[in-house]
């Protein structure tokens, strides 16, 4: 076991510690490394394309929170890609991986909660505000652990450097008799099943794409080892605030129209490259003089519920423009409640479009913002 050596400490962040230290107590010569929290998660590096090839296989990439859990000698810890505790939140999980797994089990996987057949983001969210109601909301809509990774097997053993095929199969042994709660992901090598979960998979379940693994390689914690494809599309929205300023913009704060002619907030771009900025720095403009008493219908700062995250939850500082700039923008799919909850791509400006025929918001969307126009 390799992982935690001095020429390998520079790989995970500075504030998660070594992932693996020896166990306590026994003889050096029989000494075996024990995953120890947080651990830092083994991550995927994002592709425009779904790779093909021998030796590598496919999952999908589930709309919800990845979490690694520890099944402890006194119980259960539920632990955030960022490292953060989410074992109060999620009472209906933690009893399900008390009750079918052995201690000194590592697993790692995908929080969600089902609703009428897809994934439903905003329930997840509800978990952390729900306070007096969790065990209610636990009751009504309960949360799944979708499985996709094994990191330490019955009895604390870490399994890290076996290949992932080893890892999966155990995985698939050690669930084999759990509650539908925990359940392992789909996985193929066939790209017609790829084909059909993206067509198919996206609008009927929820997933945002597919995450590709290689049957060979190990889990390499904090690494970018696998690759992740998101269905994306290429749409309009409006740019109603800035970061940085006017004359030199970081990233476009979008918004779309609901139907009663209100100004929705609906997403941040990526950072803009250096020619992006230069050209909208030359079509921005403060907003216009105060309308009905207010001169830009959004609040300053953005409130931090309306980034979506869970481990980032900072109210955002913006410079507010007017809003007569449409924004031509390539988006994954993960829409809900009028908000992308993933940072979009700015791609261009479109003169030629109107901020009025932009796509407007509709049905539950208007609902969830409030009165802000």
């Amino acid at each position: 076991m390799t992982w935690g050596a001095e020429d390998e400490r520079h790989l995970l962040p500075a504030w998660w510690g070594l992932a693996v230290t020896p166990a306590r107590g026994r003889a050096s010569a029989a000494t075996e490394p024990v995953l120890r929290r947080p651990v830092a998660p083994m991550l995927a590096a994002p592709v425009d394309a779904v790779p093909e090839g021998p030796g590598l296989v496919h999952e999908p990439k589930w709309d919800g929170w990845r979490c690694i859990a520890f099944r402890e000698a006194g119980g259960v810890y539920l632990q955030s890609r960022a490292g953060r505790n989410l074992t109060t939140y999620f009472p209906d999980v933690t009893r399900a991986i008390r009750a079918a797994v052995p201690p000194g089990v590592v697993l790692d996987g995908e929080l969600i909660v089902w609703e009428r057949g897809r994934t439903n983001f905003a329930q997840l969210q509800r978990r952390v505000t729900a306070g007096r109601d969790l065990l209610r909301l636990a009751r009504e809509c309960p949360a799944h652990y979708v499985l996709f990774d094994l990191l330490a097997d019955g009895g604390g053993k870490v399994i890290l450097d076996l290949p992932l095929a080893q890892r999966r199969a155990r995985l698939e042994r050690l669930l084999a008799d759990a509650p539908a709660q925990l359940t392992v992901t789909p996985q193929t090598a066939d790209m017609r099943q790829v084909a059909d979960w993206l067509l198919h998979w996206t609008v009927a379940a929820g997933i945002e794409g597919v995450v590709s693994k290689r049957l060979t390689g190990r889990y390499e914690p904090g690494r970018r080892g696998w690759s992740k494809f998101r269905t994306r599309i290429v749409t309009e929205a409006i740019i109603g605030g800035v970061t940085g300023s006017i004359s030199r913009p970081e990233t476009a704060l979008l918004g779309r129209f609901d139907r009663r002619g209100r100004l929705r907030y609906t997403g941040r771009s990526h950072p803009l490259t250096a020619a992006q900025a230069a050209g909208l720095a030359r079509l921005l403009s403060p907003p216009r003089l105060p309308r009905r008493g207010k001169a830009h219908p959004w609040p300053q700062p953005l409130p931090a519920s309306w980034s979506g995250q869970l481990d980032r939850p900072e109210p955002l500082p913006y410079v507010q423009v007017e809003p007569t700039v449409v924004a031509e923008i390539d988006a994954d799919v993960a829409f809900e409640h009028g908000r992308w909850r993933h940072r979009v791509r700015y791609a261009r400006h479109r003169p030629d479009i109107s901020v009025y025929d932009v796509p407007l918001l509709l049905g539950e969307e208007e609902g969830y913002f409030g009165d802000l126009g």
